[in-house]
């Protein structure tokens, strides 16, 4: 019987939010592949936006009235954070799809959505084994890896979509959504690093 227990609800929390981020990363691939049913996934994603800040807000003020906790207090507010960063820009790709009324997608953002939905599936993973922290890097090196292999074809799409489209307008709007996509694969990957850095210092 311990004196002072430590509080465990954290990790569940992060599964939570990390869930929700994982398909909010499948609804968004759907809302670039299935333009009819773009304004569904955009509100579907959300409804998880909205969930995943609540959560967020649990895990602070846990935080707050917890005296011992099972990992960093520092680490337990950057992982919150970042996780909640990546459902954001989730959210904000899919908000700004829906405000530019954007067409048929140019080649890549379903890629890049691909590459979205496969890194939020690892960061859940990670997350999930936290507690027990056995074959965590796995999924944090795989993310990662997935971070390159994003960032690569950001700026390959991006040269192609101005030497493609004539459009300046539809080039502005393209533009951004490769902007925030690129953006969220960064978030991603600075929660796999969270997730490695936390592994590592209670190894």
């Amino acid at each position: 019987m311990r004196l002072l227990p430590k509080e465990e609800e954290f990790f569940n929390l992060f599964i939570e939010v990390a869930t929700r981020a994982e398909k909010a990363a499948e609804l968004l691939q759907q809302m670039f592949t299935s333009h009819d049913r773009a304004a569904y996934c955009a509100e579907a994603i959300k409804k998880l936006e909205n969930e995943a800040d609540g959560i967020t807000h649990e895990v602070v003020n846990r935080l707050d009235r917890t005296f011992i906790t099972p990992i960093d207090r520092e680490d337990i507010h950057l992982l919150a954070s970042d996780l909640d960063d990546v459902i954001d820009r989730i959210d904000g790709t899919a908000r700004r799809a829906q405000i530019f009324r954007l067409g048929a997608a140019p080649p890549g953002i379903a890629e890049l959505c691909t590459i979205i939905r496969s890194m939020t599936a690892e960061i859940a993973q990670a997350v999930r084994k936290l507690r027990g922290k056995d074959d965590v890097m796995r999924h944090c090196v795989e993310a990662k890896r997935l971070e390159e292999e994003g960032d690569a074809l950001y700026h390959q799409m991006l040269g192609k979509l101005f030497d493609t489209e004539k459009d300046a307008i539809q080039i502005i709007k393209w533009k951004e959504i490769y902007d925030i996509l690129e953006t969220t694969i960064d978030e991603g990957e600075d929660v796999a690093n969270d997730i490695e850095s936390i592994v590592l210092k209670h190894a």
